[in-house]
């Protein structure tokens, strides 16, 4: 489902280069659920931007259901994105001043689907991750691991093959944290969603098929 070939990434400015990433090499076969682990500011981030066609690298080639990825910039591989890829991020990113149902739908309005199918996939979604009685409250209502729920929810929305996770248990406590995995683990073992999740918990990661680890932009297991 994922395939990265020889991927270098360099920050340049006028004072400095900065090599994010050096030469890393990961396959990610169609099911698997991909631990990235590593300190601070060894690149998991990065890679997983790459791997969602969010960030381009240096250079390297990307391979994303295969697709090879070219022009990062096109309308046609945002809808590609849109339509392959979820994203689920450490600090939520939803829109306060909409409902949870309404943070969900976001996906879907990029897409040909009617307002009243977009709202029968949201609630379906928001269904399955266990708050179909939250649809109608704000973010700012919710607790920690209820707005990390809406975050997979819309992430889910729109049935993707895989679901990008960049530390998605970062924010919570061991409790919430565990319920969240319990979730995405349903996604990989019933639906077969392939799933990448950058990490910082060890117990976390144990849980999925596979660790990759990461040490100043290396790939070094």
């Amino acid at each position: 489902m994922i395939q990265l070939e020889n991927i270098t990434k360099v920050y340049q400015t006028k004072v400095i280069e900065t090599t994010a990433l050096d030469n890393i090499n990961i396959e990610v076969p169609e099911g698997e659920f991909l631990s990235i682990m590593g300190p601070s500011g060894c690149g998991k981030s990065t890679l997983l931007n790459i791997m969602g066609m969010i960030d381009e690298p240096t250079t390297g080639q990307v391979k994303v259901a295969g697709k090879l990825v070219g022009n990062y910039h096109s309308k046609a591989t945002a809808r590609f994105r849109n339509e392959q890829l979820g994203f689920i991020f450490q600090s939520f990113h939803l829109i306060n001043e909409l409902s949870v149902i309404d943070n969900v739908e976001l996906p879907l309005i990029y897409r040909k689907v009617s307002g009243k199918q977009r709202r029968q996939m949201a609630e379906a979604a928001l269904t399955q991750v266990g708050l179909s009685n939250r649809m109608k409250h704000f973010p700012s209502q919710l607790s920690g691991g209820q707005k990390q729920r809406v975050a997979i929810a819309r992430a889910i929305v729109g049935q993707p093959r895989i679901i990008l996770a960049d530390e998605p248990t970062g924010n919570l406590d061991s409790a919430m944290g565990n319920e969240i995995m319990d979730i995405l683990m349903r996604l990989n073992q019933e639906q077969g969603t392939t799933i990448v999740m950058v990490t910082h918990d060890e117990t976390m990661a144990r849980k999925t098929h596979r660790l990759v680890r990461l040490f100043d932009g290396q790939q070094v297991s």
